[in-house]
């Protein structure tokens, strides 16, 4: 059972995430997120919090952002676009309920303070812009920590918003560069 609310898009959203877990969903119905969807949301996030978990797609993430400017301290819920994929069509309704499990342990809070804890250099650095391998590699860390994929800058964002530590991020990076390492020796 997952005390906070479930924010997703649609109805085969809904029937997804039911078949992997117990909680209270809302549907956002798409792009036409009206203030009354957003009073909802806000009187849930107040209630007991809330977890968006949008479509790994544009549109997902423009949805996010509609909430999350709205709605403060929500959490964040992110699957892969691989793991959300099926028949050519990138959504929450394709993943399976581990998937979804996974995802919704993994939820992040946006900080309310703006932390500089990671910096581009990083980002060049640990190879995660810049080089060949840059996009897969931010795939898997962001699958790693739970903060979805996204381009160099919004990745920086992230790691920043969400209070990824040092450490979990040193941890991440070592695992992920140990499975890249694997699948190349195969």
């Amino acid at each position: 059972m997952i005390k906070e609310v479930i924010i997703v898009e649609g109805k085969d959203d809904i029937s997804a995430v039911k078949r992997a877990v117990d909680a209270e969903l809302i549907a956002v119905g798409g792009f036409g997120i009206n203030k009354k969807v957003i009073d909802k949301i806000k009187e849930a996030q107040n209630r007991q919090g809330v977890i968006v978990m949008t479509d790994p797609d544009f549109a997902g993430e423009k949805i996010r952002k509609i909430i999350s400017k709205r709605v403060k301290g929500i959490k964040h819920a992110y699957i892969s676009q691989e793991d959300g994929i099926k028949n050519g069509n990138i959504g929450v309704e394709n993943a399976l309920p581990e998937t979804i499990i996974n995802a919704l342990k993994s939820a992040k809070c946006e900080l309310k303070e703006e932390r500089k804890e990671f910096k581009v250099e990083d980002m060049v650095f640990f190879e995660l812009t810049g080089c060949v391998k840059s996009k897969i590699k931010r795939d898997m860390l962001g699958r790693e920590l739970g903060i979805g994929y996204c381009n160099a800058s919004q990745f920086l964002k992230r790691l920043n918003n969400y209070g990824i530590s040092r450490e979990e991020f040193h941890r991440a990076i070592d695992k992920i560069s140990n499975l890249m390492k694997e699948k190349k020796d195969e």
